[in-house]
Formats: C-alpha cells, sequence, structure tokens
C-alpha cells in the first residue's frame, strides 16, 4: 500500500474543513491528526471526525498543541502561557494512510514567524476546502496559488450550495482537480459521511 498523506486547509474558517476531514477518513480508512486545536478541547475537531466515520481501523493523534481559546493559534498559546514551536509539532508515525488537519486558513499564525502552511510537509497533498461567500473567489485563488509556488499538489473539496460562475471562474483559473461536492446537508451523520467516503475514494 503506497501512503497516502493529505492535508486538509481551508480557504477560511468555517468553511467544512472537520466534515472533510471526516469523509477523507472514512473514505481510505486512514488515521488522523490534528496538530493544533484552539478552543472546544472537550469536543474537539478530533471528538467530532470519530464520531462521524464507522470504520475499526482509523487511530486518532492527540494535539500537539491543545489550546484552550478559541482564537488564532499564536493568541491562544500565549494565552495558555505557552509558545507554539515547529519543532515540538512531530508527525505521528504510522504506516497508514494519514488525514492532517489544519487550523483555519494557510497564513493562521502560530506564533511571531511561522503559519499553518510550515505545517505542510513535501510529502504532504493538499485538499482545500472552498464555500461559496462574497469573497471567496480571491481567498480560493490565493490559497491555491500561494501551495503551488510552493511546489505543493493541490486538489479541492466544494462545500455548500454550488454557485457556478464562482466555481467555473476557479476552475479555469488554476485548472485544479475537484474531488467533488460536500452539500448543505441538514445534518452528518456516519450514513452520511459514509455515503461521500463512497462517492469521492475513487478521487483519492
Amino acid at each position: 500500500m503506497k501512503q497516502k498523506k493529505l492535508f486538509v486547509t481551508g480557504i477560511s474558517t468555517d468553511v467544512g474543513k472537520t466534515v472533510a476531514s471526516a469523509i477523507l477518513v472514512e473514505a481510505l480508512q486512514a488515521d488522523y491528526w490534528k496538530p493544533v486545536q484552539a478552543g472546544d478541547l472537550h469536543y474537539s475537531d478530533t471528538h467530532k471526525v470519530q464520531e462521524l466515520i464507522s470504520n475499526n481501523q482509523s487511530i486518532f493523534y492527540p494535539n500537539s498543541y491543545a489550546l484552550n481559546t478559541p482564537m488564532s493559534p499564536h493568541e491562544s498559546a500565549r494565552l495558555d502561557g505557552v509558545e507554539i514551536q515547529l519543532d515540538q509539532i512531530k508527525e505521528p508515525t504510522t504506516d497508514n494512510h494519514l488525514i492532517i488537519e489544519g487550523a483555519g486558513g494557510l497564513l493562521v499564525p502560530l506564533n511571531d514567524s511561522d503559519t499553518i502552511l510550515d505545517l505542510i510537509q513535501s510529502d504532504y497533498k493538499v485538499v482545500v476546502v472552498s464555500r461559496h461567500y462574497l469573497g471567496s473567489i480571491n481567498h480560493t485563488l490565493l490559497t491555491i496559488k500561494l501551495l503551488r509556488e510552493k511546489g505543493f499538489e493541490v486538489v479541492l473539496i466544494y462545500s455548500g450550495d454550488e454557485h457556478k460562475s464562482t466555481e467555473l471562474i476557479i476552475e479555469k483559473m488554476t485548472g485544479v482537480e475537484v474531488i467533488g461536492r460536500i452539500e448543505d446537508e441538514p445534518y452528518f451523520d456516519k450514513n452520511v459521511i459514509k455515503e461521500y467516503a463512497q462517492k469521492f475514494r475513487s478521487k483519492l
């Protein structure tokens, strides 16, 4: 089995990264790791993904930094009296596929000099989650452009209702491969995640 490592980032916050991560975990029966969690420690993104998957192969690794306040990690860390250091963020060792979930967008600060982008390793494929809102074309194009300038392979997942003109221009200007769309479902549970996993699997 050729190991796949997919880093899930968003064009902004609250665009659907965690649901996308759960679908990818289920599709590949992959392990999951969120290096930095800021806030909601009692019901973190790791807890949410665990709740949404059905397979019993996936292993969930602890956050390298679990911060108490739902803010940018650099400030959340400051409030906790710690400083995030990249050398303390070590990818877990596994032979399985691995889904890594970022926090917010690429340039969210971790400290005074490092951002989420600095967590992305050269062997990761990056899954960008894009959701339509005023300004989302710019945010999507900037995200893809920066990742490609850094040499990463990039694919896209749309989250939410279709917006044809937005998606058409993004795809024309980038030529990015689209894995699929996660609709605005009334709810997400194991069955819904499993259905999306089956749809997306062949594109991964």
